[in-house]
């Protein structure tokens, strides 16, 4: 099952602490974007600079600047893309369920097809931009300054995205004492283990194949479900 996309001719809405300027209101804030998901996906983070960045768009350095003051507010600012274009995804799937575990499969569901782009939206590759969270994702917040980021409301997507799953979670169990450790452990468990399915594949037991998204649903639904039921019993 393939979710068709709800972000067509969205504007997503982000932290205006991510950047200096909006890159979503111009046309070289929008390039901006675009342009430094296919950079960062072909060369890796490490190796990224906004001289090459303004290379590959013909532009200047400078101009780049004005949007973001460097590369990490510029990662935060795609990555967070990423948490709040998901977020939307899943309020527009379940909204209409009533029934709260067949919500949580449904969380489940897109968030191991996350990896798919959309061929109806132009305004980036999300498949690009998956594979940089899957990589990059975790670089955002562990830094030296990542309490001064959490205050100045860097990762705001992210928190609010697990807070919605996290009212399911209790829905399901309104008695379990760890919904958002559970919550949190499958945000992560979602990419990194398609992560190490590519890389390292001795830490998990999905496949590195076509079959991984089935795999990786089926870890997740278990892990979800055998928790809450778990804690269910334990009462």
């Amino acid at each position: 099952m393939i979710f068709p996309s709800s972000t067509t001719s969205l504007r997503i809405e982000l932290s205006d602490k991510l950047f200096l300027r909006d890159p979503q209101a111009t046309d070289l804030g929008r390039r901006l974007v675009g342009e430094s998901i296919g950079l960062i996906d072909q060369i890796g983070f490490e190796h990224f600079t906004f001289k090459k960045l303004a290379q590959r768009m013909e532009s200047t350095e400078a101009s780049l600047y004005r949007y973001f003051e460097n590369k990490h507010r510029l990662l935060v600012y795609l990555v967070s893309w990423h948490w709040a274009a998901l977020r939307y995804q899943i309020r527009f799937h379940t909204h209409n369920v009533a029934d709260a575990p067949e919500r949580l499969r449904l969380v489940l569901r897109i968030l191991t097809q996350a990896h798919h782009d959309d061929p109806t939206t132009t305004q980036l590759d999300e498949a690009a931009l998956y594979r940089i969270v899957v990589s990059e994702a975790s670089k955002a917040y562990l830094t030296k300054e990542v309490d001064s980021d959490n205050q100045a409301g860097l990762f705001r997507e992210y928190k609010q995205l697990a807070a919605d799953i996290v009212l399911i979670v209790q829905e399901i169990n309104p008695q379990y004492a760890y919904p958002h450790a559970l919550v949190s452990t499958l945000l992560e468990a979602a990419r990194k283990q398609l992560f190490f399915a590519q890389h390292l594949p001795s830490l998990t037991d999905a496949p590195a194949a076509t079959a991984i998204e089935q795999a990786l649903y089926a870890f997740l639904e278990n892990l979800a479900f055998a928790a809450l039921m778990a804690g269910s019993a334990a009462r």
